[in-house]
């Protein structure tokens, strides 16, 4: 585990408590649409990255399949970059509900 691990779950926690702060949305809401964010840009890198290794220029149709970035690519950073995020937004929101929980 790196830096930029500790940073994606901080950002990640930023993102699930400030949309926490809307009405009607839960904790566990908000924590899987920051988990989304993260890993919707790291399927945007791994297909920015296969098509800059297949010679595609700015300008040009991306030679890239479909769900190609979704697949390919992947190697423990980036499962790393997605997890760290999931993981502290779920401790979060499981954390909260405890608390809740027994405070009933």
């Amino acid at each position: 585990m790196n830096m930029s691990h500790l940073e994606h779950a901080l950002i990640g926690l930023g993102i699930q408590l400030l949309l926490a702060l809307l009405p009607r949305v839960t904790l566990w809401v908000s924590g899987a649409l920051a988990v989304a964010v993260f890993l919707g840009r790291e399927i945007a890198q791994h297909e920015y990255k296969l098509a800059v290794a297949r010679g595609w220029e700015w300008g040009q149709t991306q030679p890239v399949g479909m769900f190609e970035g979704v697949y390919t690519g992947w190697h423990l950073d980036s499962v790393l970059d997605v997890l760290a995020p999931a993981a502290a937004c779920l401790l979060l929101a499981l954390g909260v509900s405890l608390v809740r929980r027994h405070g009933q």
